[in-house]
C-alpha cells in the first residue's frame, strides 16, 4: 500500500507533487552573497520536506538503529535533576544523551515525538540552507532522497547528522568568514558526535577559490594515504588509542568492513567530476557560493576514495560532512551553468533517472528494502 512510511513514497512525493511546487509556483528575488538570484518562497521550500519529517517520525524499527535509539530514549530519566547521574554512565557525545532528556523532560516519554523533533530540525536546517544557496531546490532535495543520503541519516545515523545539520546551519557564517561564532557551532555540534571537530581545519580548507592549491595538496594527500593504505590504519590506530574512537580500526577489520561501495563512491564523485569539466565556467562565475561548495565536492571525493579502501562504517560517514554542501548545492548549480541551454535538459534528465537508478540499486540490492 502506499503510505507516507512506504519507501517508493520518498521519490513519488518529489515526482508528482515536488514537480508540480517547482513548475506552478512563483519564485521571489532574493538577494545572495550580493548577487539578486530568484529563490522557492518558504512556505512551498518547508512543504516540500514535511513528508520526510513525518516518515523518519514513523519509521519502523527494521532499518539501522532506529531500535537502538528508541531504547535509549525509553531508558533515559524524565526529570532534569537525574542529569548528572544519568551523565556519569555516558562514556561519549553527552550533549546528545543531555538532549534526550531535555526532550523528555518537556514531551514525556513518546519515542515518536522524539523523533519528530529530531528530523524536523535536520530537516529544516538543510531546507533553509538549499533554499537560499541552491540554484534549484527540488534538485537540491531530490539528490538528498534518491542519493539515499535522507535514508541513511535521517533513518539511521541520527546523532551525527543532527550535528552535521547543526553546523550546515551555520554556512552563512562560513560564506562571511566568521570563525569564531562558526567554531562555536561546530563545538556544540561535536557534543552530539565527535567526528564534527574535523570541520574545524575543514572551514579553513574549502575557504578562497574553487580549485586552488589547498584543493590539489587535498587530492595529493588523498594518492599518498591510498598508496600508503596499511601504514595509514597504523597511524590511525595509534592517534586514536587516548580516544573514545580507540578501537575504530580494530572494529572495522573485526566487522570485515570492506570499505565504502565503489558505486556510491562514484555518486558521490559526480559533482567533482563535473567541476574540472566545468573548471572555466566556475572561475568566471566567481561566485563565493560556488568556491566553497567545490572545494567541499572535491574534499568529499578524497574522503570517499579513502573510506573505499578503509572502511565504510567509520570513514565512509565522514563523507556527508561535504556531500551535503557538494551534492545537492553544487551539482544543481553545475547542471544549470556548465552545458548548453539543450544540454541542460538532456543532463538534468539523465541526472533524475541515474539517481532513480541508484535509489533503486542502494534501496533493493544494499539494503533488501523495496
Amino acid at each position: 500500500k502506499m503510505s507516507i512510511t512506504n519507501y517508493w513514497f520518498q521519490l513519488i512525493w518529489l515526482l508528482t507533487v515536488g514537480m508540480v511546487l517547482a513548475i506552478s509556483l512563483p519564485k521571489k528575488q532574493e538577494i545572495v552573497m550580493g548577487r539578486i538570484e530568484e529563490r522557492w518562497q518558504i512556505a512551498p521550500a518547508v512543504l516540500l520536506v514535511v513528508p520526510y519529517i513525518l516518515a523518519a517520525t514513523l519509521r519502523s524499527d527494521n532499518f539501522g538503529d532506529t531500535y537502538a535509539y528508541r531504547s535509549v530514549f525509553r531508558e533515559a530519566p524524565s526529570k532534569i535533576a537525574a542529569l548528572p547521574l544519568y551523565l556519569e554512565g555516558i562514556k561519549k557525545d553527552k550533549g546528545f544523551s543531555v538532549l534526550i532528556v531535555i526532550i523528555k523532560a518537556l514531551i514525556g516519554n513518546s519515542p515518536i515525538l522524539f523523533f519528530m523533533f529530531i528530523a524536523t530540525v535536520q530537516m529544516l536546517c538543510m531546507a533553509f540552507i538549499y533554499r537560499k544557496y541552491s540554484e534549484n531546490y527540488w534538485m537540491s532535495i531530490f539528490v538528498f532522497v534518491a542519493g539515499t543520503d535522507y535514508m541513511s541519516w535521517c533513518h539511521n545515523g541520527i546523532r551525527q547528522f543532527l550535528a552535521i545539520a547543526i553546523i550546515m546551519a551555520g554556512f552563512p557564517l562560513l560564506l562571511k568568514r566568521k570563525y569564531i561564532p562558526l567554531i562555536a557551532i561546530i563545538l556544540l555540534g561535536a557534543t552530539f558526535h565527535a567526528s564534527a571537530l574535523l570541520m574545524i581545519p575543514i572551514i579553513f580548507i574549502v575557504q578562497g577559490k574553487a580549485w586552488n592549491k589547498k584543493s590539489v595538496l587535498c587530492i595529493l594527500g588523498c594518492i599518498l594515504i591510498l598508496i600508503f593504505v596499511n601504514q595509514f590504519t597504523d597511524g590511525m590506530n595509534n592517534i586514536l588509542s587516548n580516544t573514545q574512537y580507540s578501537n575504530m580500526v580494530a572494529d572495522w577489520k573485526e566487522w570485515e568492513d570492506n570499505g565504502t561501495n565503489p558505486i556510491r563512491v562514484f555518486v558521490y564523485s559526480i559533482p567533482m567530476i563535473l567541476s574540472i569539466i566545468g573548471r572555466k565556467q566556475i572561475k568566471e562565475a566567481d561566485n563565493p557560493v560556488i568556491n566553497i561548495v567545490t572545494n567541499f565536492s572535491i574534499l568529499t571525493s578524497v574522503i570517499a576514495m579513502v573510506s573505499m579502501k578503509t572502511s565504510g562504517i567509520f570513514i565512509g560517514r565522514l563523507i556527508s560532512y561535504g556531500s551535503m554542501y557538494s551534492a545537492s548545492i553544487l551539482l544543481p548549480w553545475e547542471i544549470e551553468n556548465i552545458f548548453t541551454r539543450n544540454s541542460t535538459i538532456i543532463i538534468k534528465s539523465a541526472t533524475v533517472l541515474g539517481y532513480i537508478g541508484f535509489f533503486y540499486y542502494q534501496m533493493h540490492f544494499t539494503w533488501g528494502l523495496i
